[in-house]
């Protein structure tokens, strides 16, 4: 990859740049369409995202996030040594605007609710031109989008998603619109995204190439599919590309005065009274209407806070009315199956190793779920998983005496063992009584099984968060 960036000329008699990232041109409002001209455009953006440096930048980071190969079989490391003596000329055609991306690779996953989610795996060769359009692209666009807009925009997170919506419910409001998009990724429209595209990038040859990505096609058993609508899951450049679509609904909300949080096609508003909700609601069908996008009813509605949650979280009054938040009751139904299957017998497995297997994927739902101030749940799931832990133990051991001679190893007291490997079958019910003083927490600690409740705050500090003005907090109903 490096040899490549070497064969190309350094970007000359460039103004407005600086470290691969440009400004928006001065004198072009809008774009011509895609399909207007042919031939190098001269484009001043499109020459800064294949920049050297922009360009090393982007394949660092889509190496970073290990992707599969796309339709071409090519990994990280092969597409690297392809580039070596392909690149110069990708870049040509780049810049020509005769440059047409490779079909994205069909893939589907499924949802925690049940269905599907489909994704789309662009090549890596791809990936990378996608990621380094991105890193010119973002610094231009994102500080347009709407204060109350948080998935997937540098500086933000989910947690300033949900703490924003717990300002809003602790103000009261304690009436939400809850609407989800129905099938958000797959249904958007390219002719609408492409207009709303124009009006916020002057170049012709970026326009260009985004339009050649929307049309790239889908690969699906061996034969491409066009593609008229949708931007698939999987490409760097598919949450920008929905922020800008969906930021003129939140802009529309922002001039009627409306208290919401949006997280890419999760949207939240928060009103004092379920007949405003309803005519929220309405609103909100014909503003995406306009967009040819559905909302999806089943899984949005007009209800109490307390019912509903979001982004995995909800809410709850604790004494003195004061809003907190707390891990939504399906999040930790999802958690307790998936350390099931992730410990399942150990999966014939030595008991360190199933624990090593399952250490990753604890740490990542706790540094989420983290915000939660529930500190006696954290408690239960600790205490949960080692006793799960013990029952494992136990029927790995399987045998009465080899059940024996282990816990006289380990320190107990042989009336201790015996009564313990008297009931060898009972690993659960077993593992919940004397064990506990023989395979206590010190031993979990060894194995090394975090503890979710293990320096959390669960303070219940008021909650600042920023809105539009700039103030902290939120008007009161």
């Amino acid at each position: 990859m490096y040899r490549a960036m070497r064969q190309m000329p350094a970007p000359a008699g460039r103004s407005g740049t600086v470290d691969g990232e440009a400004v928006r041109r001065a004198d072009s409002d809008e774009a011509r369409s895609p399909r207007d001209e042919t031939g190098n455009t001269g484009s001043g953006l499109l020459q800064a995202a294949l920049a050297r440096e922009n360009l090393q930048r982007a394949f660092a980071r889509v190496r970073a996030n290990k992707g599969a190969a796309g339709v071409d079989g090519l990994d990280i490391d092969q597409t690297a040594r392809h580039l070596a003596l392909a690149w110069p000329g990708i870049r040509e055609q780049l810049l020509a605007g005769t440059y047409r991306p490779s079909p994205v690779r069909r893939v589907t996953i499924p949802k925690p609710d049940g269905g599907e989610r489909e994704l789309g795996i662009p090549t890596v060769t791809d990936r990378l031109i996608q990621q380094a359009l991105l890193q010119v692209l973002q610094p231009i666009l994102d500080p347009t989008f709407s204060e109350h807009s948080y998935g997937f925009r540098p500086g933000r997170r989910a947690h300033d998603a949900v703490l924003a919506a717990q300002a809003y419910v602790q103000s009261g409001r304690r009436i939400v619109v809850d609407v989800d998009l129905e099938k958000f990724f797959d249904r958007v429209n390219h002719d609408i995204l492409m207009g709303r595209l124009q009006k916020r990038i002057g170049d012709t040859g970026v326009i260009r190439l985004l339009r050649a990505y929307l049309d790239s096609g889908i690969m699906c058993d061996g034969v491409v599919q066009r593609r008229y609508q949708g931007t698939p899951q999987g490409g760097p450049l598919s949450p920008l590309l929905a922020n800008v679509l969906l930021d003129e609904v939140d802009k529309e909300l922002e001039r009627r005065g409306h208290c919401f949080v949006r997280y890419a096609d999760d949207c939240n508003v928060y009103v004092c009274s379920p007949r405003s909700g309803e005519r929220v609601m309405a609103l909100l069908r014909r503003l995406y209407g306009r967009l040819r996008l559905t909302v999806n009813e089943a899984k949005s509605a007009v209800a109490r806070v307390f019912g509903r949650k979001f982004l995995g979280y909800s809410f709850w009054v604790a004494p003195g009315g004061v809003v907190k938040r707390r891990v939504a009751a399906k999040a930790l139904a999802t958690f307790k199956q998936r350390v099931r299957e992730m410990t399942r017998s150990a999966g014939g497995r030595s008991l360190p190793a199933a624990v090593e297997r399952l250490r990753p994927y604890v740490l990542g739902w706790k540094a989420y779920f983290g915000l939660a101030q529930t500190p006696a749940v954290w408690r239960e799931l600790d205490k949960w998983m080692r006793h799960r832990l013990r029952a494992i133990q136990l029927k790995q051991w399987k045998r009465g005496p080899t059940i024996y001679r282990a816990l006289c190893s380990m320190g107990a007291r042989p009336a201790v063992a015996q009564r313990i490997a008297g009931n060898s079958r009972c690993w659960w019910r077993n593992s919940g009584m004397m064990l506990h003083s023989i395979l206590d927490i010190a031993w979990c600690d060894r194995l090394g099984l975090p503890r979710l409740s293990h320096h959390l705050n669960s303070s219940n500090r008021p909650v600042r968060t920023r809105t539009p003005g700039g103030v902290a907090g939120v008007p009161s109903c």
